[in-house]
């Protein structure tokens, strides 16, 4: 508001002085030569101050944007923080689900292979030789197989969450800056 205050001042002092310069007999036709360089002077200080006005306006309504588009940025930051949190949980929780079944699998495979090895050996010490060892060939077979398979899929996993951590973040808008 100060910014109207000199125009309005500079309104008054050319009012005084134009009232002050006028003839003493402002009869008839005298008020037109009064009137006319008032009306003039009113009508240029509105329209300076209107433009005054609109150019204050178009500042704040600036200034309106920046801001939104600053929230609306950080809004998109924190929702991709969010979404890449959530994905990094998933995935926590996904391999813990997998490690408790593998575990439970192992222990299972485990015990059968250990049943079948107690068999074999079972069964040599009765005289079932041949019975034997054909049980605990297979029993030695099936414990090799399941632990190369073991390897693969630990090796197959290493390689995967190494392509993983070397991907770089994505950013939504690499060119407008957040403080």
């Amino acid at each position: 508001m100060l910014k109207f205050l000199p125009g309005l001042i500079l309104l008054e002092i050319i009012t005084v002085s134009l009232m002050l310069l006028a003839p003493e007999p402002l009869i008839g036709w005298g008020w037109l030569r009064l009137g006319i360089p008032l009306a003039i002077v009113a009508s240029l200080m509105a329209l300076w101050f209107s433009a005054m006005s609109n150019q204050q306006r178009k500042d704040e309504l600036m200034r309106l944007q920046e801001s939104h588009a600053r929230e609306r940025e950080k809004i998109k930051v924190n929702a991709e923080r969010a979404k890449h949190q959530v994905t990094k949980e998933a995935h926590k929780q996904v391999q813990q689900e997998i490690k408790r079944t593998t575990a439970q699998a192992n222990f299972k495979v485990g015990l059968a292979v250990a049943g079948a090895a107690s068999l074999g050996g079972f069964l040599l010490l009765t005289q079932f030789v041949t019975i034997g060892v054909l049980l605990l060939g297979t029993a030695g077979g099936t414990l090799g197989g399941y632990l190369l398979r073991l390897r693969q899929e630990r090796a197959k996993h290493v390689i995967q969450l190494a392509k993983k951590t070397e991907t770089a973040p994505r950013l939504i808008n690499s060119e407008n800056k957040t403080n």
